[in-house]
């Protein structure tokens, strides 16, 4: 049978409708109108067993691609740099771009409260396909978006171009905003920082926004929507959602070597290590050590600074749990105290948090400015 991509499309947007909480019409129809199989290219990845695993349109047929493509899930597109298009068996690495699941895309949108005639810029282009959207919803001439990857970009560009879009689009680094097109009424990236660049402040236009995802090392992340006052400072609640971008590739962490010490200081902890595996857990833990990586072995965690070399890890036993930890930081000690701050307050999920920021000083806060917070990496 051939494939029907104007019913999947429509399959699509009926699903991604279908979230709660329920996104606005228009972003249905744009899901509707928006081809997703031209943004896809001929070819992306899949995950199977730890490595990546090409999947080309032309060796699963057209059926299939088609079923793929309209799935509300995320597709690599590229790892390390290399396109999926390019390879020829499965690779080993870190994604460096991906079509995101639709539904982020417009959650993130709704997030974001756009409306006809705001004038938006999108940090991070990609494949072209939430530009697309961007564009359906809000009229081309008001979407400026900015990649940077040059490879990306022009592939993003054809993209567009062949499906009747033509928004403003610039290659470059997207924490410096896009200050030739400034300002804006909203800057929604897709992609997560460690903290809001400043050019993104001075950018926008009295009242804008700022929507994005607030990440770190240990890959938990918070949604939330800023607005700038008057006196240039921004505020936002986050949201409950449980999701995450990747890293603007500025905030990815540096190379580094990883090895494990067997020595240093030990105790007893006073709380598990099993509170990292709550999202909002983590997600304090990672405000408490904003320069350290998360992994997890048989017996526990390990804590790792990328900045000092410092390390944390658990081991448990019949007794209960021991921490070692060495180096000049106490990550467990600044990661426990954390976490005894976020239980006294109830243990609250994401929506209970918020940010204050400016260029200069930003932080996040339980319940709100005047309660516990920590700030975020310079």
């Amino acid at each position: 049978m051939t494939p029907d991509p104007a019913a999947s499309r429509r399959a699509l947007a009926e699903e991604v409708a279908s979230a709660v909480p329920t996104p606005a019409p228009e972003w249905r129809e744009a899901v509707m109108a928006v081809p997703r199989e031209a943004f896809l290219g001929a070819a992306v990845f899949r995950p199977v067993g730890g490595r990546w695993e090409p999947v080309h349109r032309v060796g699963v047929g057209e059926a299939e691609w088609t079923r793929m493509v309209h799935s509300d899930r995320t597709w690599v597109t590229q790892i390390d740099g290399l396109d999926a298009a390019d390879a020829v068996g499965p690779v080993d690495g870190s994604p460096t771009s991906s079509a995101t699941l639709p539904s982020l895309v417009v959650r993130t949108a709704q997030v974001a409260g756009l409306r006809e005639g705001d004038k938006v810029l999108e940090v991070g282009t990609g494949t072209g396909y939430s530009t697309a959207l961007l564009c359906h919803r809000l009229g081309t001439g008001n979407v400026v978006s900015i990649e940077y990857d040059p490879g990306l970009a022009a592939s993003a560009a054809a993209h567009l171009a062949g499906t009747g879009y033509t928004p403003t689009l610039a290659v470059g680094d997207g924490l410096q905003g896009c200050k030739e097109h400034a300002g804006y009424d909203a800057i929604v990236a897709t992609c997560s920082v460690r903290s809001l660049p400043p050019s993104w402040f001075w950018q926008l236009d009295d009242g804008g926004s700022i929507t994005t995802t607030i990440s770190g090392w240990m890959l938990t992340a918070g949604l939330i929507r800023l607005t700038l006052d008057g006196e240039g400072t921004a505020h936002g609640r986050f949201t409950d959602d449980t999701i995450t971008y990747m890293l603007a590739r500025p905030h990815e962490r540096p190379p580094h070597p990883v090895f494990f010490r067997q020595d240093g200081e030990t105790r007893a902890a006073r709380l598990p290590p099993d509170l990292l595996d709550q999202w909002a857990g983590r997600f304090v833990a990672q405000l408490a050590a904003p320069s350290a990586e998360l992994m997890t072995t048989g017996s526990g965690i390990v804590l790792r600074d990328v900045a000092t070399g410092s390390q944390a890890w658990t081991e448990t036993d019949g007794q209960g749990v021991t921490v070692h930890q060495h180096g000049p930081l106490r990550l467990w000690d600044q990661v426990e105290a954390a976490l005894e701050v976020w239980r006294g307050a109830g243990a609250p999920g994401l929506g209970e948090f918020g940010m204050t920021a400016t260029p200069w000083t930003q932080t996040v806060w339980i319940g709100s400015p005047e309660g516990p917070g920590w700030p975020l990496p310079a």
